[in-house]
């Protein structure tokens, strides 16, 4: 049975899809290989050793030699298991060019994927396949949300770290106070009537947003008043988004407010859901923030340091923050320097790296590397028995997090 993806392992998966996207072979060469959890490996790597035969029919002595190189590789890295991840495993595996035609270097990809490999795949194609690993990317569980009152409506739909409002409407309805010249009787019955046409609009807005296009697994409904019984009451909504009325709530706002305000207060509900997750743990680290002798911290150097003396509960970390720590290593005396670096500028960093000589020798021969920064947090963190979570940058939360730098942490204590 399949565990639930944390955020580290649903980044990491993102983050190789749009790396690999873009990737493009000379030919059909570049490897593609999803290995469901219970496939033997063994197996795996007697259908590769197939392939590799048949490749020495390919013409072309460059595409011939990159296919087979890349057979290689993947088998060499399968026998390290004795058997796939618990969700199975996914290599990408070719000849990429590091500098132009002619510079290509075998580059091996490996993932253990966030939801189980359903079927075998071999394919030796001009690109990767990633559309696999994007349909697991895919909520299963979408919501519905309308929050609603005499005046307005606003349609939300919230799907892991996504809130999108893609519908708002007035409802032309006239306040509950009659014009003079009319009869209390007569200017009810139009009112009544307002209303009703504004509910058959919700409904009719409601089945398009969420029946014909996110077609939502539940729907959870509310506003100000009583407005939102009277809706539900009178068969406005289409009776399959009925049926998946999780709960009704009553809050201040209606419209894009009041959407806002359903997630908030429908937490309990959605607990499960990323974008709540996300919500209480930016929220509970600017509570340390504000309070006197809180327990959090920002900013990667006096993080690295907390999680060095195994005082992090949790460390947040945005999903743009796009930074990777640059490694050269003396090939004569094995001196190790090292710098953090944002991804935009890494070349010209790790250029500025190896061109001062080694401190030790004099050497000026560097073989180098680099690491994204949450891959290290992660390590650091798994050592020490705390967590990383990895924060949507695409959110009010996101945002907020954004101003301490896009990193924070929750201490266990706090430092003398």
């Amino acid at each position: 049975m399949s565990t639930k993806p944390d955020s580290v392992s649903l980044y990491k998966v993102r983050k190789l899809i749009s790396e690999l996207a873009s990737k493009e072979g000379r030919g059909t060469e570049l490897v593609t290989l999803y290995i469901p959890p219970k496939k033997p490996v063994h197996e795996v790597i007697a259908n590769l050793r197939e392939e590799w035969g048949t490749a020495g029919n390919i013409k072309s002595d460059t595409t011939r030699n990159h296919v087979q190189d890349a057979l290689t590789r993947a088998m060499q890295r399968l026998k390290l298991y004795r058997t796939p991840p618990e969700n199975g495993l996914v290599i990408f595996c070719g000849a990429l060019p590091t500098n132009g035609p002619g510079s290509e270097v075998i580059n091996l990809y490996e993932i253990s994927p966030p939801k189980p490999v359903t079927a075998y795949l071999y394919q030796c194609d001009d690109h990767f396949h990633l559309e696999w690993l994007r349909d697991m990317l895919r909520e299963e569980k979408v919501f519905g949300i309308i929050s609603i009152d005499a005046s307005e409506a606003g349609l939300g739909i919230l799907s892991g770290d996504r809130l999108e409002i893609p519908d708002l409407m007035t409802s032309g309805v006239s306040g509950k106070t009659r014009k003079g010249g009319q009869s209390a009787r007569r200017y009810e019955r139009g009112r009544e009537m307002e209303l009703t046409y504004y509910y058959h609009r919700v409904g009719e807005h409601a089945t398009r947003v969420f029946m014909e296009g996110a077609k939502v697994t539940g729907m959870i409904v509310g506003g100000p008043g009583p407005t939102k019984e009277d809706f539900l009451k009178g068969d406005y909504l289409h009776y399959e988004l009925r049926k998946k009325v999780l709960v009704v709530l009553d809050t201040s706002y209606s419209g894009r407010e009041g959407v806002r305000e359903l997630v908030e207060k429908a937490a309990d509900t959605l607990s499960d859901v990323r974008l709540v997750e996300e919500k209480k743990l930016v929220q509970r680290f600017l509570a340390e923030v504000n309070r006197p002798g809180g327990l959090a911290v920002y900013g990667l150097p006096r993080i690295m340091e907390a999680l060095q003396k195994a005082n992090v509960e949790v460390v947040l970390v945005s999903d743009d923050l796009d930074t990777v720590r640059l490694e050269a290593k003396c090939k004569k005396c094995g001196t190790v320097k090292s710098e953090v670096a944002q991804s935009s500028t890494k070349v010209q960093r790790k250029q500025d790296l190896i061109s001062v000589p080694c401190t030790k020798c004099g050497a000026t021969d560097y073989e180098t590397d680099e690491k994204d920064i949450v891959d290290i947090l992660e390590e650091l963190a798994f050592q020490i028995g705390s967590k990383v979570e990895v924060i949507s940058s695409g959110t009010e939360e996101g945002s907020m997090l954004k101003t301490f730098g896009g990193i924070a942490a929750i201490l266990r204590y706090r430092p003398n």
